[in-house]
């Protein structure tokens, strides 16, 4: 059942049964939100704090950010109810922005289980996750991580999905379905979706190479043979690579007594045609390249709860090692709607990104203003000194 509502013309549906298991816009830090301080040593973890950056839309929106280079960071919270994505959709969203530059560093988001007994002080690149989602970028390489956990093994997506790299806040989302396939979304815009089956390796192949098959003793796979009516010429290896410049002559002035005995200098050849090469032709045994029968795997065997990855995911965290600082994590979603998931979207990022965008537009124009008149004034104390100069000069010509 969905329920419809008219918002400023705008039709907005949302499904009745949909279920929010955590929203989070950073009212407050930590608020319910737990540091992994026996991860690493005091020294090695990295200070977080409220920030909505130098430049956005919202003043009172703010996120959590990463505030101190070549530092590891962990931090994680429980949802508000324990989220088992058997016969629903899994949806993951929350936004990341780096003003500064991402050099090397993490951004992506897990999703935990644990209940009780999750062991939030001592989270860290260890302990065991569902799902992993979102940008990590160091040096040229930038990827978005889609990793699943199925069968205590991690499997990550075969094919890299890229990321943002510049400093405007981007938003990620990963939908999972129950007909098994997912979508990665960045910036409301789909940059990756398909079938789980055949974007990672849950399950072994369908089919697999017939044991019981070889290329036969006189199977013919060579394309081309020697032409069997094609001889090297008789004398062709006698004709060498040079020959004397017949074009030479001895100089006037030369003197064998003195010089020795004049030699005329090597030209190449125009007959050498270097190494002979019997001439190939067609092979007329020539049956194609074998292909290996295929067979049912054995070992196959159909999963139908690809999608289920979230069994009994309770927690939601960040472990992340950075060594250029600065990003802001802000507007989390975990739903089983992504109609839930787009209309919180649409009253957090697409409400404030051009805001953000045009707030630092705004100061990068004043910046350059400001380079432009220091540059001005550096330019006149230049000619300052260039009069004074030329002052000196005419008083030295005075005396």
């Amino acid at each position: 059942m969905k329920l419809c509502t008219a918002l400023s013309a705008l039709l907005v549906c949302v499904n009745v049964s949909a279920e929010t298991y955590l929203k989070e816009q950073f009212a407050e830090w930590p608020g319910s939100w737990d540091i992994s301080t026996k991860w690493k040593s005091s020294s090695d973890l990295g200070k977080l704090g409220l920030s909505h950056g130098e430049f956005y839309g919202d003043e009172k929106d703010f996120g959590v950010k990463t505030e101190e280079d070549a530092r590891f960071y962990g931090f994680s919270r429980k949802l508000d109810k324990p989220f088992n994505s058997e016969g629903k959709t899994l949806v993951l969203q929350y936004s990341v922005k780096h003003e500064g530059d991402w050099g090397c560093a993490g951004a992506y988001i897990k999703l935990l289980p644990g209940g009780d007994s999750f062991d939030a002080p001592n989270f860290g690149g260890d302990t065991p996750y569902s799902v992993m989602f979102g940008p990590d970028i160091c040096g040229n390489a930038k990827r978005t991580h889609v990793i699943f956990n199925y069968e205590d093994d991690n499997k990550l997506i075969k094919k890299d999905v890229l990321c943002e790299k510049d400093k405007f806040t981007h938003l990620y989302r990963l939908v999972v379905r129950p007909d098994n396939t997912f979508e990665v979304s960045i910036d409301g815009k789909s940059v990756r979706d398909g079938k789980l089956e055949d974007e990672f390796d849950f399950l072994p192949p369908k089919e697999i190479k017939d044991p019981a098959q070889s290329k036969p003793d006189d199977w013919v796979d060579q394309m081309k043979i020697p032409d069997p009516e094609d001889a090297k010429p008789d004398g062709y290896d006698d004709i060498t690579a040079e020959i004397p410049d017949p074009d030479a002559s001895k100089p006037e002035d030369w003197d064998d007594e003195d010089d020795g005995e004049w030699e005329p200098p090597m030209i190449a050849n125009p007959d050498h045609k270097g190494p002979w090469r019997q001439k190939q032709i067609d092979n007329p045994a020539y049956k194609g390249v074998w292909e290996h029968p295929m067979v049912s795997n054995p070992d196959y065997k159909a999963d139908d709860a690809l999608y289920n990855r979230c069994v009994d995911c309770t927690h939601v965290g960040f472990e992340l090692w950075q060594v250029s600082a600065g990003t802001i994590f802000d507007n989390i979603i975990v739903t089983d709607s992504v109609e839930e998931a787009q209309a919180f979207a649409e009253d957090t990022y697409f409400k404030n990104k051009d805001g953000e965008k045009a707030m630092q537009a705004e100061q990068q124009k004043e910046s350059d203003a400001k380079d432009a008149e220091a540059a001005a004034e550096a330019g006149g104390d230049d000619d300052d000194d260039i009069n004074d100069d030329e002052d000196l000069d005419e008083m030295g010509d005075e005396f």
